[in-house]
């Protein structure tokens, strides 16, 4: 991996960062702990976006750095569960990034 810096890292260094980093103990717990792991992740940021989304109520310092925290959570449990599942997230974003697959959008 050439480069960590936050602001232009790409999905593909991100990923190979968090297989250097944790694969071993990753893969020694497997694609149902560690989607358990991502789970628990999902619900700590649905809890963050509450917090920094109540009516009349502006999220504090704390809380905004707690939701930002959440989202990079999220993002390396799932780079963990493609790299235990030899799936290459920059690749699969061709789904959003190819101009001729990307159809409608979700209400």
């Amino acid at each position: 991996m050439t480069s960590t810096d936050p602001t232009g890292i790409t999905v593909a260094a991100f990923q190979e960062l968090i297989r250097e980093r944790y694969f071993a103990s990753d893969n020694a717990r497997g694609t149902a702990g560690t989607f358990l792991y991502l789970a628990e992740e999902f619900g700590e940021l649905a809890t963050a976006l509450a917090a920094n989304n109540r009516p009349g109520k502006p999220a504090t310092a704390d809380e905004r750095a707690n939701l930002e925290e959440e989202f990079a959570d999220v993002l390396a449990w799932l780079a963990t569960l493609a790299n235990i599942n030899k799936v290459d997230l920059a690749q699969t974003l061709i789904k959003y990034t190819d101009r001729s697959r990307v159809e409608g959008v979700k209400d």
